[in-house]
């Protein structure tokens, strides 16, 4: 599909992405999320997770620009002018169809560049093929450093093959930001931990996530903020919780959470960190978050856990250390007690389902075992939560799934619907924890022992 390249900067325009070859199951629905979050209307011609070229109807250039930048997988977007087979047929393309935008653009600095993909190319052979473009009547001075107009040539290869068996053409309208994930690297941040993620798939969960000015961002498993940061970064107003508030808090007398924020002059967009669980959380449970993003425990190094204690009757009663009760005191950990891995994902819909507002998203990451895992059957559900998209990132054995779900408006269908309730050792009394191993409660964490084994 083409339309004629438009003299208006606000008419609609067909345009070609260039996409960063990483993390390909992410990069579209990061573009779609960036339409909703500008309300841009995005019809897409031509996507493959095989190829780094995409090719979309955008309403104006305006409109493009503001599409790509912020996205983290785009290098560059382009008014695409011509789509073809062979150079022949691309040359000719160009001539029917932008002639007359030429002598807008004779006068102006340019610059010409090609983009391969699968193949690469020599200088000599690189300025052969700007020169097959000798017809365009470009008076204006070449500018390598600093062009009005840089006209791009992106080839598609076959791996191994002497010719393309595609080519673009277009003039560059704008590029991403590529640069982010260098700049909130974790190596330059002043505190991490072991499970911080990494900065791009943060920045990508927060562009999922719709994370902007005016959003009030929360993160239940927040750690070391590595999502928070990302979602500020983004100009949200951000908190996050906790259940180990050495996290929150950071070492005596080093680094924590909030130090990352001054790192970067985000301070305005922390609001605050705080100790909690999911299934013992002091957040009203009213709808006023924009989104919830977070990277759950995975359970594998140890069990999962919550707030609390197998033993049902014990802490009923305050204990008093020095003159000042024991909770109340710096060094305090409170006391925890085994969790379900499939609750634990029941009660991040819940919890989000009656705290988000309408439209409001969800993004969580869900790490399953390759072999076992079946596509639309072991992704939770809830009836106020829609699934958005999967995107996944693969490694060995096993994969990690970025679930992203928008909050459906009104609270149709929630009757009856409850949190995911623990399991209980057979004859125990209503109410009273099981008192399970970790690996009976965590399949995944069964599963990586045994080195993946299918079942």
């Amino acid at each position: 599909m083409s339309i004629p390249i438009p003299l208006s900067d606000d008419e609609p325009i067909e345009c070609l992405i260039h996409f960063a070859q990483i993390h390909e199951t992410f990069r579209k629905a990061e573009i779609d999320a960036l339409a909703v979050l500008h309300g841009i209307e995005v019809v897409w011609t031509g996507y493959s997770d095989d190829s780094p070229y995409a090719t979309l109807l955008l309403p104006s250039r305006a409109s493009a620009r503001t599409l790509v930048s912020r996205s983290i997988l785009t290098k560059s977007l382009y008014e695409l002018w011509a789509t073809a087979p062979t150079l022949p047929s691309l040359h000719d393309t160009i001539r029917q169809r932008t002639s007359h935008l030429w002598p807008a653009l004779s006068a102006h600095p340019f610059k010409f560049t090609i983009e391969t993909y699968n193949a690469s190319h020599t200088a000599a052979a690189q300025l052969a093929l700007i020169n097959t473009f000798s017809y365009l009547p470009l008076t204006g001075p070449i500018s390598l450093h600093n062009p009005t107009t840089t006209f791009t040539l992106l080839e598609s290869y076959a791996p191994r093959a002497p010719t393309p068996h595609t080519l673009h053409f277009g003039v560059r309208l704008s590029a991403g930001a590529r640069n982010l994930p260098d700049t909130y690297d974790l190596k330059k941040r002043t505190y991490i931990g072991t499970t911080s993620m990494d900065a791009a798939l943060s920045l990508i969960t927060a562009n999922l996530a719709l994370a902007a000015p005016g959003k009030l961002v929360y993160d239940p498993f927040a750690g070391t903020g590595s999502f928070i940061v990302a979602a500020a970064a983004f100009g949200a107003s951000t908190w996050g919780s906790d259940i180990d508030g050495r996290q929150i808090r950071g070492k005596p007398a080093g680094p924590g959470v909030r130090d990352n924020f001054v790192q970067y002059g985000l301070v305005g967009g922390y609001v605050d960190g705080f100790v909690s669980d999911l299934t013992n959380s002091p957040v009203a449970a009213r709808r006023f978050l924009d989104a919830v993003v977070c990277d759950p425990p995975y359970g594998v190094r140890e069990g999962l856990k919550v707030l609390g204690s197998r033993d049902r009757e014990k802490g009923r009663e305050a204990v008093v250390r020095d003159g000042v009760l024991r909770h109340l005191q710096p060094d305090y950990v409170p006391p925890k007690r085994p969790y379900s891995f499939t609750a634990m994902l029941g009660d991040i819909l819940a919890f989000s389902a009656a705290r988000l507002v309408d439209g409001g998203r969800l993004c969580f990451w869900m790490p399953t075992a390759n072999e076992d895992f079946v596509e639309g059957i072991d992704i939770p559900t809830h009836p106020q939560m829609e699934l958005v998209c999967v995107c996944v990132q693969v490694f060995n054995k096993w994969s990690r799934r970025l679930l992203t779900y928008s909050r459906k408006p009104g609270n149709e269908g929630l009757e009856g619907v409850a949190p995911v309730k623990e399991t209980r050792e057979e004859g125990a009394a209503e109410g009273a924890p099981r008192k399970a191993t970790a690996d009976e409660l965590n399949n995944f964490r069964k599963k990586y022992f045994e080195g993946f084994r299918p079942s």
